[in-house]
């Protein structure tokens, strides 16, 4: 999985989100001088009755024109009793589309998917939502690299929420003295009052 922007869906053309995409083995291998190599990469396939298959193809086509385009590989299923599925067709973010931008700082990648959002919500709505579908899909399942940039944006979530109250307490305490002085009566005006 790696990341591209998401201009109509967590983001927007002038702030664009950030989202996942499969990307191919080979691929994958040029990205980092030695990159871990995962066991497997989990996610869910879905079998639509033909008669469906235009109507769903459509909306699809739709969702994940921003980037995406199709591809087919081949789908083992977590349950080994159960057949491979040869042909199996998924929408990628292929790396000579504009929109994919490979390996991110990991740090850089999470403050900027904590404060993008777009017409379908915030980014970190989908990253979380991402993290707990791919972790939900069976025994062992989950994503190393979703999983600690999950981690990451709760960080940032953290500082930003702390920054955040803390400003809103030092400007109500700054607005307070404010008063007190507008009204003749400071802080030190009282403390000597109370020892008196």
């Amino acid at each position: 999985l790696t990341n591209k922007n998401s201009e109509d869906h967590r983001g927007t053309p002038s702030s664009p989100g950030r989202v996942v995409t499969l990307i191919s083995r080979s691929h994958y291998l040029t990205l980092l001088p030695s990159p871990p190599l995962p066991l497997r990469v989990w996610g869910a396939a879905y079998h639509i009755p033909a008669p469906h298959v235009p109507e769903v193809q459509s909306y699809l086509d739709i969702r994940e024109i921003n980037g995406y385009s199709i591809q087919y590989t081949s789908f083992q299923p977590a349950d080994p009793n159960l057949k491979t599925i040869e042909k199996c067709m998924v929408y990628i973010g292929l790396p000579e589309n504009p929109q994919f931008l490979g390996v991110q700082d990991p740090d850089v990648l999470a403050r900027h998917i904590w404060k993008s959002k777009g017409p379908s919500g915030d980014n970190k709505e989908y990253l979380f939502m991402l993290e707990q579908a791919l972790t939900g899909l069976g025994e062992g399942a989950g994503d190393e690299h979703v999983e600690d940039l999950a981690r990451r944006v709760r960080e940032v979530g953290k500082q930003e929420e702390g920054i955040v109250r803390g400003t809103e307490i030092g400007k109500e305490a700054v607005e307070s003295e404010i008063e007190r002085v507008k009204s003749g009566s400071s802080t030190r005006e009282q403390e000597e009052t109370g020892k008196a």
